[in-house]
């Protein structure tokens, strides 16, 4: 057989013009022990703290702890289908999440993955799942209120956007419902929400989504969930992830909102991949950078500086007590790191008080600065006086003979307690609290049954809407109370007595005309 030269040629030049240089360098290792969302790799030489590995199957995991002979890996997926002597491979990223407009209405994992059976998440831009929180320069003063509707917190314990506002109780005192409520208060406010669900029961998560979509909210709300039946790697990792999405609206110069329910489920899956993992435990076996964090990332909760686009991102971390113990090792950490504390009593749930707020304990850091005018106005001895009267009432029950002043300020009290009571999931207009209560505060309650407060109320509300429409619109527009906005209410509310009068004595005289009658 002969061979053409000229054939064996011009293979030749075509091979050598389809040559590409490529060699694929990685880092390789091998699978030492897996269990429990751990794996201990034997090789990976160049691997990064906090950098991404792929197992097979496409699996990955997370660089967590960087030892002289070995690393030991998170795996955030499947860890029952890693198994011993399996390659993994470095990838030289990075953990990342996809974040823009089109996580929002999503219900996601805390990869980015889609929960809600609604179709892959369609977008090019991603963000770190760990980033640097803004530096002092870069941060403006929290000013600028963000409502919640809830007039016990709005009046007394304001929050700003930007603030990082600690809601602490035992279980089932109400800590959910309050970030629920402030989710959808934020609706037509342009503010984007996010609720990071750690630990939770699928069940209540459910309950929470339902809700949410009931009232509308979750066309500008993404929910991040890892359940109780979720890997510690995935619970770890979710407000991180929750964060980093939130953050894409505050670097772009808008506003949003993230519930953290809850970070003693996290600090808990935290302490339990440090202990697998052979960290020293510190005090109640928590690691000794559990502080750490979470104070990364509540320090990424902040109001940018005009320079950077006046955005905010404000946080609600929800932290659960163990019978009202709240001096234990992660609550007072949380308490130390954020701007304020709303605490919920079970004796206040228990005895009907909603929220069960403990005015005396609970506090803002940011105060005033974060209320309108108007409400700065109307609330600014709301606190002194519902202390004040805790103290009286504890004293009136000695069973003790009271003047009529004392007996007066205890009457008081009841009302405005009465007053500050609010049902789930009913959010309030600021406007609405303000006009409310001035009329508690400034007396106009105190010959109302107090069994017939929430009623007078919601009545004294419509009556403003329907027959002074331009008292409420003034007061919307100016955001404070003057002198003329002043007299035009206490108007409104003299004539609105009058009328509740007639309408109770009307009332009244119904039955003895009817028995007339008879």
């Amino acid at each position: 057989m002969k061979f053409n030269t000229d054939e064996i040629a011009s293979v030749l030049r075509e091979e050598i013009d389809r040559f590409e240089r490529k060699i694929d360098v990685r880092d390789v290792g091998r699978v030492l022990e897996v269990g429990d969302g751990i794996a201990r790799v034997w090789g990976l030489q160049g691997v990064m703290a906090g950098e991404m590995v792929e197992f097979p199957g496409g699996i990955t995991g997370l660089a967590f702890n960087l030892e002289e002979n070995s690393v030991g890996v998170i795996i955030l997926g499947d860890y029952l289908k890693v198994t011993e002597g399996d390659e993994v491979r470095s990838t030289g990223k990075l953990l990342s999440v996809p974040v823009g407009e089109a996580v929002i209405g999503r219900v996601l994992d805390p990869l980015g993955n889609p929960l809600d059976g609604k179709g892959p998440v369609v977008t090019d831009e991603r963000r770190p799942v760990e980033t640097l929180a803004p530096g002092v320069a870069e941060r403006s003063p929290v000013r600028e209120p963000l409502q919640t509707g809830i007039k016990a917190i709005d009046a007394m314990t304001p929050i700003g956007r930007g603030q990082r506002e600690l809601i602490i109780g035992d279980r089932k005192t109400g800590k959910t419902a309050i970030g629920i409520d402030a989710i959808i208060n934020q609706k037509n406010s342009g503010v984007k929400c996010f609720y990071v669900a750690v630990g939770q029961k699928d069940s209540s998560v459910a309950v929470a989504i339902d809700t949410l979509r009931k009232y509308g909210a979750m066309d500008y709300t993404t929910v991040i969930v890892s359940g109780a039946s979720t890997a510690a790697p995935l619970q770890y990792i979710a407000p991180y992830s929750g964060t980093a999405m939130a953050e894409y609206f505050m670097y772009k110069g808008e506003h949003a909102l993230i519930v953290y329910d809850d970070l003693s489920k996290q600090a808990t899956a935290y302490r339990q991949l440090s202990l697998l993992m052979r960290r020293p435990p510190g005090r109640e076996a928590y690691p000794g950078d559990v502080f750490y964090a979470h104070s990364r990332l509540l320090e990424r909760s902040a109001k940018l500086s005009a320079e950077l686009g006046s955005g905010s991102l404000t946080s609600l971390p929800i932290i659960e007590t163990l019978e009202g113990e709240v001096s234990a090792y992660i609550p007072t950490n949380v308490i130390s790191i954020t701007d304020g504390q709303i605490y919920l009593q079970p004796d206040l749930f228990f005895a009907g008080q909603r929220p069960a707020m403990n005015v005396g304990i609970s506090v803002s850091r940011v105060g005033g600065a974060a209320q309108t005018k108007a409400m700065k106005k109307v609330a600014g001895g709301l606190r002194l006086d519902l202390a004040s009267f805790r103290e009286l009432e504890a004293f009136a029950q000695l069973g003790t003979d009271l003047d009529a002043a004392t007996q007066q300020r205890l009457d008081r009290g009841y009302r405005m307690v009465e007053l500050l009571k609010q049902g789930q999931f009913a959010p309030m207009d600021v406007v609405d609290q303000v006009f409310s209560i001035y009329a508690g505060t400034r007396g106009h309650l105190d010959a109302v049954k107090r069994e017939d407060v929430a009623t007078w109320e919601k009545d004294f509300i419509t009556f403003v809407r329907d027959q002074v429409p331009e008292l409420r619109a003034r007061v919307v527009n100016s955001k404070e109370l003057d002198a003329e906005g002043e007299r035009m209410l206490e108007a409104a509310i003299a004539e609105f007595k009058r009328q509740w009068a007639a309408r109770e004595s009307g009332a009244k005289a119904g039955p003895k005309a009817v028995a007339a009658a008879r």
